[in-house]
């Protein structure tokens, strides 16, 4: 069995979805070691302690663990504070790799702050990586401007990374061609997988039943948006074509899934709030419904219950949930930008339109909504579609054929425990002794 080590900072498989930090990379990482295991892996997931009362280790699914690492204070802090913690991160996890005598074939990094980590132990034991960035930062200010709260060595240690991973893994051929344009990466050092859905989870099912099980009218036409709730993800581009859609058409209402809590509460999601601020403007506030945040068994109902899925960002790396929609049957309507301009296929599973373009996204929504018969072909492509190329199976099967390749590339370090390879356990031992608070937390 080969034993690989993801690591994953900030988004842990354990988290609510629906948060402004958790999302699709959550997805990912649950969703992928479950299917390596399946073909001869054992996974352990190194993800940041974010509560005082996290076990050190969770015995998650079979061939998975995760393990919570102590670095920084253990509570939530957003994503864009953590690099400041990535030293105590690597030499935490090279601790718990000693104790453990644990050795891993492989490192599989998501996200920059996590290669970061990664590449520091590749430096100290000579373990080969992979990293799936989820989102680059050069494009994240090409969109965010002032608005990106990352510190400004984010994008020198993305080109660091680059350059020092043995394989980048992108995930649509956007993402390739924001490395190759932005970050000037080697061509010769990227792959392209995608991400998936897991059709035992998202799957068809009648929309009477969906709406019943919900509680929803069969009579509305119902529109769905559903993911985190950030500005990026353009829920106001949806809320304003519904002011124009409206003029042509009645009885429709959007559903927003998604946000901080289990109630649709401005306080704690305070994006909600401006929101509801831009439906009154619109003159559609009570054709608007937020839900809150939703368990994951919930999803597939809303999916299937929608008669169109929406979601234009302003930018992609990816996007699960147009991926999940299409295995309930819903066609999608999506930004032509990143992964989303690849999973949708324009006039086939759904419709593509340019971001922040309320008017040509209503005309695809009036087109959906009154075309009985192009409705029902979108409905069979979409799902014939996803089940086609994107389940979470043929997915991993993919990136075991990059692993392979990674490993047949490398010369592999012997296998002996890792503080014998770095340099030796006194000096580590001294390294460590210099973060706050380890010697009262480490016995």
């Amino acid at each position: 069995m080969t034993r690989i080590a993801f690591i994953s900072e900030h988004a842990s498989p354990l988290a609510l979805l629906g948060g402004i930090d958790n999302g699709g990379q959550n997805v990912y990482v649950a969703e992928l070691s479950m299917q390596l295991v399946r073909k001869g892996y054992h996974i352990d997931i190194y993800t940041r302690r974010d509560s005082a009362s996290a076990p050190e280790v969770v015995e998650w699914k079979p061939g998975v663990r995760i393990i919570h690492v102590t670095a920084g204070p253990a509570e939530y802090i957003p994503k864009e504070q953590l690099l400041q913690y990535m030293q105590e991160f690597t030499f935490q996890m090279l601790f718990f790799m000693s104790r453990h005598e644990l050795y891993y074939e492989l490192i599989h990094a998501h996200f920059f702050m996590s290669a970061l980590v990664a590449s520091n132990i590749k430096k100290t034991t000579g373990i080969p990586y992979v990293v799936t960035f989820h989102a680059l930062g050069l494009v994240r200010q090409l969109h965010q401007k002032q608005q990106d709260g990352f510190p400004p060595e984010r994008t020198i240690i993305e080109k660091h990374i680059i350059d020092d991973a043995n394989l980048i893994v992108a995930e649509c051929p956007q993402d390739k061609e924001d490395l190759l344009d932005h970050y000037y990466a080697d061509p010769d050092k990227i792959v392209i997988v995608p991400c998936g859905f897991n059709p035992k989870e998202f799957y068809p099912i009648e929309k009477e039943e969906a709406r019943d099980h919900l509680k929803l009218s069969r009579k509305e036409k119902i529109i769905l948006q559903l993911g985190r709730m950030v500005p990026r993800k353009g829920v106001d581009n949806v809320i304003r074509a519904l002011g124009e859609v409206n003029k042509q058409k009645s009885r429709i209402k959007l559903l927003v899934v998604g946000g901080e809590a289990d109630s649709p509460d401005p306080a704690s999601t305070p994006e909600i709030g401006r929101l509801q601020q831009v439906a009154r403007e619109s003159g559609v506030y009570d054709q608007v419904i937020f839900t809150g945040r939703k368990g994951r068994a919930l999803l597939k109902y809303y999916y299937a219950a929608a008669d169109v899925f929406i979601s234009t960002p302003w930018y992609e790396p990816f996007g699960i949930t147009p991926l999940e929609a299409m295995a309930c049957g819903t066609p999608v309507i999506g930004s032509n930008v990143g992964g989303i301009k690849y999973s949708v296929v324009d006039e086939y599973t759904g419709f593509l339109v340019p971001p922040n373009d309320p008017p040509a996204l209503a005309d695809k929504i009036n087109l959906l909504l009154t075309d009985a018969e192009l409705h029902r072909t979108m409905c069979k492509n979409a799902i014939k579609h996803v089940r086609h190329y994107f389940t979470w199976n043929k997915i991993a099967a993919s990136m075991h054929q990059v692993y392979h390749q990674v490993l047949t590339d490398v010369q592999k370090p012997a296998k002996v425990p890792v503080m014998q390879r770095a340099a030796d356990h006194t000096t580590l031992l001294n390294l460590l002794n210099l973060l706050p608070g380890f010697k009262s937390s480490v016995v």
